[in-house]
């Protein structure tokens, strides 16, 4: 008897989504769809890179159709996420219904702002591509008016960049705009004094990069401050009001621009179970990454939480190495479903992490050591190449990197605005 072709939803592109669809590759017991609000998958390490116009977008992004255009059993479907029905095996997007044997979600997070409408209505946050470019062009734009202005107070609020955030992102952002202040204030922006000294990094917690070892806490406290970062610990972000960010004891910052880095939340999933949604709005499953309470829907990557991994009880960290595990290993096990072979449980193999902090300097936590200066930096480097999508991309981002690297003066400095709203 002919095994009848099962049909696959992958509702998101990012790192679980594709790794799941790669391995599902060229067998023909599955019929996969990727869904996907964008036609791209991108590179979210290395968007504080693009939002400091350090790299091009080009370079951290690939379209998913290029990507699988040699996959005659994997299909793009351009679409949001709406609903799920369970009891129908279907889903609504906002370009059509999509039915399905088994379905995979995996729609990652996005920027939690934790209930303040004026943050979520004024900051910038830095989840996509779109945010990133949004972000360079607003500070591009601050920088141009700072020059312009006359009123010293005025002048000081137009140069005060405020970061909401003290993890990897907030602090790779923070170096990176204090290094380039440095470097291209000189050659670009005569006018301005001194850029750095108007960077402040905000965090609620007593320390920088709270998941990582004290070792690299203490580094990346130490080259930040040295760079002129203002840190300020132990400080939440509680408001931000009539150009002014508003702290956990009183005081303001005067500033256009605020960078929020500080959270997130796992994307609302209409129709699922109400007993399938855990803390941060992640979706709970079991040990084969299955939702709690239904029979053929997956969950993998961000958006999951999952505690039956007895070296993560409470949940695995959100990270790109979580999602490329478990995307590999649902594939592997949906090829035992069709086989009517065991599952085999997720458990996640602790690779370590890193952050870059500024030039020559990172810190990097592996599972028995931890280690920073130039030898983590230039690890950092290789690490981020390798994952990057096609050939071409790796060779321009190197190329682009070493570039920047000897001269410090990127030249990606372009205010791009469309004039025509879509």
């Amino acid at each position: 008897m002919e095994q009848q072709t099962k049909n696959v939803i992958i509702v998101g592109g990012g790192f679980a989504g594709i790794q799941l669809a790669k391995k599902l590759a060229k067998d023909d017991r599955f019929h996969i769809t990727l869904v996907d609000i964008n036609n791209y998958h991108f590179f979210p390490p290395l968007l504080y890179q693009v939002a400091t116009a350090f790299i091009e977008a080009s370079n951290i992004s690939y379209p998913f159709r290029r990507m699988f255009q040699d996959q005659e059993n994997i299909r793009f479907y351009m679409g949001a996420l709406q609903m799920v029905n369970p009891e129908e095996n279907t889903i609504v997007t906002s370009t059509g219904t999509l039915e399905y044997d088994y379905l995979v979600l995996s729609l990652g997070t996005e920027t939690n702002y934790f209930g303040m409408e004026n943050v979520k209505n004024n900051s910038v946050p830095m989840k996509n591509i779109t945010d990133a470019l949004h972000l360079r062009n607003h500070l591009l734009l601050t920088m141009e008016k700072a020059v312009r202005s006359q009123e010293r107070e005025e002048k000081r609020k137009l140069l005060n960049i405020v970061i909401a955030g003290g993890g990897p992102t907030g602090v790779e952002i923070a170096g990176m705009l204090a290094e380039m202040g440095h470097y291209v204030k000189m050659k670009e922006y005569p006018e301005i004094k001194d850029l750095s000294a108007h960077i402040h990094l905000i965090d609620a917690a007593p320390s920088l990069l709270g998941p990582m070892s004290t070792t690299a806490q203490v580094e990346a406290a130490k080259v930040l401050k040295k760079l002129g970062v203002r840190i300020q610990l132990n400080t939440a972000v509680k408001d931000y009001v009539n150009g002014e960010v508003v702290l956990g004891d009183g005081s303001t910052i005067p500033t256009n621009a605020l960078i929020w880095t500080s959270g997130v939340i796992g994307r609302e999933v209409p129709g699922l179970p109400a007993e399938a949604i855990g803390k941060g709005r992640r979706i709970l499953v079991n040990e084969h990454n299955a939702v709690v309470g239904t029979h053929n829907i997956f969950s993998i990557g961000d958006i999951c939480l999952q505690t039956t991994d007895k070296n993560f009880p409470n949940g695995h960290p959100q990270l790109a190495q979580v999602a490329i595990q478990q995307g590999e290993l649902l594939a592997k096990n949906f090829k035992r479903l069709v086989s009517k072979e065991a599952l085999v449980p997720f458990s996640y193999n602790d690779k370590g992490s890193m952050a870059i902090i500024s030039k020559f300097k990172a810190v990097a936590d592996l599972p028995k050591f931890s280690f920073k200066g130039l030898f983590a930096w230039l690890i950092w480097l290789f690490i981020h190449i390798i994952p990057i999508a096609g050939y071409r991309n790796k060779v321009k981002l190197a190329l682009n990197w070493f570039w920047s690297f000897i001269t410090n003066n990127p030249t990606l400095r372009l205010i791009i605005r469309s004039e025509r709203k879509q």
